[in-house]
């Protein structure tokens, strides 16, 4: 396989109306991907739709300048071209200044597509966010310029990119010295080496070595990359290994060593990393039942299938006082759904409770109508503007994890206009709600390298 996935400043100097405007953009956009945050409601629960919805971002974000002179916002693309201008000028450039930079021009691309004002400029943006990242003058300038790099990869989808970065950031998740900021900082790096992987034109041999480096920093709770014991670390690199390897062909032959690596986390005493290690435990074992389904011949995977169902099952009535209830909530729903995916073979927020196909109170008995009812079925989803996006397949649940730690509040844009994305989220099923009933549901195959593990969006 070729490629996996075919697809301001604070100084006291005098500054321009043109610059004011774009430091006042800067500060009024949001910034969303906290670092070593987690998205939460990843599963859905029976008893409610547990819909992710996520507002477009129908109207610039660009703040108007205060001069009189100014008729209206500024065009994203003119302040993104701005910002490029300033983030390549580096000279005299304070540690500061260097964040404000990183800061506006990660929240511009983050909130708006902009892959035609970024394909003739990689060239020379790559370099500098290495720079920034080398640099190492601040933890937050390191942290945005991770973010940037994300970000900047994402929205090119440039197949020359990965092999220019990941050997930086393997560099400086293992030597990272940032103090209090380190678990940020190598929680980025996680990231940005995953997407450099899906998106920049990493190979397949890329993506499994990067899987057996991330099985190390799982098996050793931290201790192989200096972060002893840390949950956020732990839980990014669950995500990102789910995430690369949503889109491997062959999984089995680290297959025994990941599910008890995962297995081994089912007793964390942190909430996340605990769902995490669900969430892959789920995926290693819908890869190993469509193999079978395809080739009528199993994996050669070694783990007790009993021991395991009871251990998860156990977290779906876990009753320990030092959980809060919200993350006890998040527990049970989280395994519920790795529960009844295992025992029914279906994927993730699938729903076995039973409706009535028609309506009873129409006619009849009750007992007349025993036999016409349905399950509800899949009940993860989430929602751009009129669009209701189901994710059925725990490859899907992995890919939008990781979109949405990347993207936070952005994703509605890109998922609307960046091809990237929606090949990410090829195989889902969409459906436009406002669309007439019958009209309603879409379904597309996806891309060849993704039929086996994905149920496609419609474009």
């Amino acid at each position: 396989m070729h490629d996996l996935r075919k697809k301001i400043f604070e100084s006291g100097k005098t500054v321009s109306k043109k610059a004011r405007s774009r430091q006042q953009s800067a500060q009024a956009s949001p910034a969303s991907s906290r670092g070593g945050s987690r998205a939460t409601s990843r599963h859905a629960s029976d008893e409610d739709e547990s819909d992710y919805e996520v507002e477009s971002l129908g109207s610039s974000t660009i703040v108007n300048s205060d001069d009189s002179d100014d008729a209206g916002p500024t065009p994203p693309s003119e302040d993104l071209h701005g910002y490029i201008v300033d983030l390549l000028d580096e000279k005299r450039d304070g540690g500061r200044d260097r964040e404000n930079k990183l800061t506006a021009y990660t929240e511009l691309i983050r909130h708006h597509f902009s892959a035609d004002e970024l394909d003739g400029r990689v060239g020379e943006l790559l370099p500098m966010l290495l720079r920034s990242v080398r640099g190492r003058r601040t933890a937050q300038g390191a942290l945005w310029a991770l973010r940037a790099l994300a970000l900047t990869i994402l929205t090119t989808g440039s197949e020359q990119i990965h092999d220019r970065v990941y050997p930086t950031l393997r560099t400086l998740c293992q030597d990272a010295d940032y103090d209090d900021d380190n678990e940020m900082i190598k929680v980025a790096c996680l990231r940005t080496m995953a997407v450099s992987i899906m998106c920049g034109g990493g190979s397949s041999a890329s993506a499994e070595e990067f899987l057996e480096f991330l099985l190390e920093i799982i098996e050793s709770d931290g201790h192989t990359i200096d972060a002893a014991d840390s949950g956020p670390v732990v839980t990014a690199a669950l995500d990102a290994w789910g995430f690369v390897a949503s889109d491997l062909e062959d999984l089995e032959e680290e297959s025994t060593r990941a599910i008890e690596a995962f297995t081994e986390q089912l007793d964390s005493t942190d909430v996340d990393v605990q769902i995490a290690a669900g969430a892959d435990i789920a995926l290693l074992l819908e890869a190993a039942r469509e193999h079978e389904e395809e080739t009528d011949e199993p994996w050669n995977m070694r783990y007790d299938q009993d021991q395991l169902l009871q251990k998860l099952t156990a977290l779906t009535k876990e009753s320990s006082k030092s959980i809060s209830k919200k993350n006890r909530r998040q527990l049970h729903s989280a395994f519920n759904s790795v529960v009844t995916s295992l025992e029914h073979g279906k994927g993730p927020g699938y729903s076995t409770a039973r409706r009535f196909a028609s309506n009873p109170h129409t006619g009849g008995n009750r007992a007349d109508f025993k036999e016409d009812s349905q399950e509800y079925g899949y009940r993860q989803k989430f929602r751009i503007q009129n669009i209701s996006i189901t994710i059925d397949t725990w490859s899907l649940s992995a890919r939008l994890a990781m979109l949405r730690a990347v993207l936070g509040n952005g994703l509605a844009s890109h998922y609307l206009f960046n091809p990237v994305v929606r090949d990410l989220l090829s195989g889902s099923k969409s459906e436009i709600l406002s669309a007439p009933a019958g009209n309603r549901a879409e379904k597309s195959g996806g891309s060849k390298s993704h039929r086996k593990k994905m149920r496609g969006v419609s474009d």
